[in-house]
């Protein structure tokens, strides 16, 4: 057996909390999953309650494929004991593992507030490991509810897109996400760094689009206009009404 690579968590969860993240898997690695002979991925890092390990799976079965598989890694072991009422074989299973992913080779792999625990001249090598058998990994944080969140696409350890991504409703502004960077980023946000000059972009892009049609009318006002001024925003605005705002890594 595989000793487990990483520390425990502080394992906090809530229902729902990563939906966002959830609809941009289904959206961004749908095609993946669909073609793959095993469709398989892996929940790193689920923390306290299975919750989102069981809404992962549930939301990629309806959206993907019926037959996705989705397995929970803990390092904590009572953590994973606890998730066993919950599991589902074939289809749902927890069991222990850190970044080396317990010997799976899934397609792809959800890392959730678990980076953000580490330093951040440890978050290179565990993308490496993470996508070391071919995986497409999908690494963020967000605020305990999910309103607000973050996440970047990682292939072959070096990472590809980075999406921020709210709840309209209650988004007051864009200077919101700072606080929920990928620990990659979350300590470049300075004068000089790419992200810096990003969130500032946005949030003049926000406060020049100020509208009385609404959160969701403004967003997308503000996504075209950070792409008509030159960002390189990926998608179009079916994602953007969800509240993304996509663009590539190096930006």
């Amino acid at each position: 057996m595989l000793k487990p690579v990483g520390a425990i968590t502080r394992g906090t969860t809530n229902p729902n909390r990563l939906r966002r993240v959830d609809n941009f898997i289904a959206y961004r690695c749908g095609g993946l999953l669909k073609e793959a002979a095993e469709p398989l991925v892996v929940d790193l890092g689920y923390g306290a309650s299975p919750v989102t390990a069981v809404e992962l799976r549930g939301r990629l079965a309806v959206a993907v494929r019926a037959d996705v598989t989705v397995v929970g890694l803990e390092i904590d072991p009572v953590r994973v004991s606890d998730a066993q009422p919950f599991a589902d074989p074939p289809w749902l299973g927890f069991r222990r593992g850190g970044f080396e992913l317990a010997g799976l080779a899934p397609v792809v792999v959800r890392a959730f507030n678990v980076l953000r625990q580490y330093s951040e001249d440890e978050v290179a090598a565990a993308w490496r490991t993470m996508t070391a058998t071919g995986a497409l990994l999908v690494e963020g944080t967000c605020d305990e509810l999910g309103r607000i969140a973050t996440w970047t696409v990682v292939e072959e350890g070096v990472p590809r897109t980075l999406t921020l991504s709210a709840r309209l409703p209650v988004l007051e502004h864009p200077a919101v996400f700072a606080e929920r960077l990928p620990k990659a980023l979350i300590h470049h946000n300075v004068p000089g760094h790419p992200v810096h000059e990003l969130l500032r972009a946005l949030g003049r892009a926000w406060e020049t689009e100020a509208t009385p049609f609404g959160p969701r009318q403004r967003w997308l006002a503000t996504v075209r206009r950070m792409r008509a001024e030159g960002w390189p925003v990926l998608d179009g605005p079916a994602r953007w009404r969800l509240g993304e705002l996509t663009l590539p890594w190096p930006l």
